[in-house]
């Protein structure tokens, strides 16, 4: 369950990675048009981070980097780093899960990384939510 693309050697187009998140990838390609259209983001399809992540698109603003979502078997997960402020910015309009996510995020100088799994509307409305804390962060 939620297997991610780990073969180095088979690079998949964009749409082989919405493909490969099943009913999920409608939520992903939302998420990659708020993330093109708003924040002018750029992505490129990459395998970062060694063979136990897979295949990821990375989204990045001024050559500044936002996320990477990566492609799973039903579903993505959004992953990146984001300081204690950006977070405590959005952390009370978040869901019970976000919130989970938040505080479980592997700490990291004022901050951490967060892995967030989408498997629904509400969980995608959050990611964008915490996406848009990261990227208009004025801090």
């Amino acid at each position: 369950m939620y297997e991610r693309l780990l073969d180095k050697t088979i690079a998949p187009a964009f749409e082989d990675l919405i493909a490969y998140s099943g009913e999920r990838g409608e939520l992903w390609l939302a998420l990659d048009t708020h993330m093109r259209d708003v924040f002018m983001a750029q992505r490129q399809i990459r395998f970062p981070y060694g063979n136990h992540y897979g295949w990821s698109c990375k989204y990045s603003v001024k050559g500044k980097h936002i996320c990477d979502v990566f492609a799973e078997n039903g579903a993505f997960a959004v992953h990146g780093r984001m300081s204690d402020a950006q977070i405590a910015s959005v952390y009370d309009r978040l869901s019970e899960y976000a919130q989970r996510v938040c505080g479980g995020k592997y700490p990291c100088g004022g901050g951490g990384w967060l892995t967030y799994r989408v498997l629904t509307k509400e969980q995608a409305g959050d990611a964008v939510k915490l996406l848009d804390a990261k990227v208009n962060w004025k801090g």
